[in-house]
């Protein structure tokens, strides 16, 4: 008999079933808080475990990382302890290296691993979930892993305000005119909703601290966005596109369609229509593309590197395998157009999450499997403090109405009631209060300053790190 079926009497889980989700993220923890929520008598029993492999002990929020960036939210409310929130689910820190599915096995290393030297452990399971995610989809640019800044990461996030600030006092304080000219020129790669919102985000806050620079005006700033297509935010339509295009030229932004970063070595923006900007700051949004844990499994894969999967989210032929989110070509069952697939964005995310976990269940007691479906709503930005765009089923946003529907909708979507109360209490404060400007670089490397009183030098820092861009 069938292993899943002698698990499954009178619609109860019989036989242990262990259940490994890899990833915490969206899809990562939203299975994993479903499953221990709809399994909530078998984990008391002890028919049921979960695992999750993830390498942060926290989820991030990525639509608050513009915010966190220009101050309007602390970096520690735009993240959710996984341990807090997944009481009932072992949470073990550390990278999924490889996948076999055929031994239903994968190979962790933990942060103890190197320090054990025993070797990468193999944990065992009867129920996989593949939630690795994405990764920054980079190019061979000459100079870009030397100088170019992620912004994918809540570390990333709160490195570039404290660098964009830095630039700043940098340009305060130098007698050099092409220091100060580079120093406050900031170019962005990538027009997707990352490139636009950080963009959008980071200039309202340097705008806003040049009134405390005596000899620093919004003027004197470059602020540049490189887009290789003809068109900006694909996602809220092209009307609201072009009028992105225009409240940014509005603001003294130099928005740049149809141009590609050639290179930025030197710390020299080479565009491809011939442009050159000496610059200290390279933030690369240029997309994303799935986990590299992907390409080390022995499950099916499409062309572009994302797992096959069903409508159900089941790897697409590969029993007791699933998998949803970025790394996922799932089906599209409500598009018009046979072969299309969802969208790797957090909407879809959120849904197939709880759609995964409940089917999870439905398999281990033996009931049908359910169909994901959900049309597309629309799209939210922010453009900075009170500046948005907005295009929710068929209607269009802009300005003010935009921006308050995207900080409504997000509030509504990030979990947990004390995530929520934390980040209104804040958006509430900044309203009555003047926006916070300073620069806390020196928390990237705190012994620094111990390790020079102690007679050694300071440590390197690593290759593209913000604060090393002297």
């Amino acid at each position: 008999m069938d292993k899943r079926k002698r698990r499954v009497r009178h619609g109860m889980v019989k036989e242990r079933a262990r259940i490994l989700v890899v990833g915490g993220g969206y899809v990562g923890m939203y299975t994993a808080l479903r499953l221990q929520r709809k399994l909530k008598r078998e984990l008391n029993r002890g028919e049921a475990e979960i695992t999750v492999v993830t390498p942060d002990p926290y989820m991030t929020y990525q639509p608050f990382l513009p915010e966190a960036a220009a101050g309007s939210l602390s970096p520690r409310h735009v993240v959710v302890p996984l341990r807090r929130v997944l009481d009932r689910c072992h949470v073990i820190i550390g990278e999924a290296e490889t996948v076999d599915h055929a031994r239903r096995t994968v190979t962790v290393t933990t942060l103890a691993t190197e320090e054990e030297g025993t070797g990468a452990r193999r944990l065992p399971y009867d129920e996989l979930v593949l939630a690795p995610g994405s990764v920054s989809r980079t190019l061979p640019v000459p100079g870009l892993a030397d100088h170019g800044i992620g912004f994918r990461t809540v570390e990333e996030a709160i490195g570039l305000r404290n660098h964009v600030i830095e630039q700043m006092d940098i340009a305060s304080s130098t007698r050099d005119p092409a220091l100060r000219d580079a120093a406050l020129t900031f170019v962005f790669v990538g027009g997707g909703y990352a490139g636009v919102e950080a963009l959008g985000e980071l200039e309202d806050m340097a705008r806003y601290a040049t009134r405390y620079y005596h000899n620093v005006r919004p003027d004197d700033m470059k602020w540049i966005l490189v887009e290789a297509t003809d068109r900006i935010l694909p996602e809220v339509g092209e009307e609201l596109g072009r009028y992105t295009v225009t409240e940014l030229r509005r603001r003294n932004i130099d928005v740049r369609l149809g141009t590609r970063l050639e290179s930025c070595a030197g710390r020299v923006a080479h565009l491809s229509d011939g442009a050159r900007f000496p610059t200290r700051t390279v933030v690369w949004t240029a997309g994303v593309r799935p986990h590299p844990l992907v390409a080390a499994t022995d499950l099916p894969r499409t062309a572009r590197g994302r797992l096959k999967c069903t409508p159900q989210l089941t790897i697409d032929g590969v029993p007791h395998a699933w998998a949803a989110g970025d790394a996922a070509a799932v089906p599209d069952v409500t598009a018009a157009e046979p072969g299309t697939e969802c969208a790797p964005n957090a909407q879809h995310a959120l849904r197939q999450a709880r759609a995964l976990g409940d089917n999870i269940v439905h398999a281990l007691r033996g009931e049908p499997l359910r169909t994901y479906a959900h049309r597309y709503a629309g799209s939210v930005a922010s453009l900075g403090l009170h500046k948005g765009v907005a295009q929710v089923y068929g209607h269009r946003l802009k300005g003010y109405p935009a921006w308050f529907m995207h900080r409504a909708y997000h509030l509504s979507r990030i979990p947990t009631v004390n995530r929520k109360a934390r980040v209104l209490a804040e958006w509430t404060l900044s309203g009555l209060f003047k926006r916070e400007i300073v620069s806390l670089g020196s928390l990237e490397h705190p012994r620094a300053e111990f390790e020079l009183a102690a007679g050694g030098k300071p440590s390197p820092e690593p290759p593209g790190d913000p604060k090393g861009s002297s």
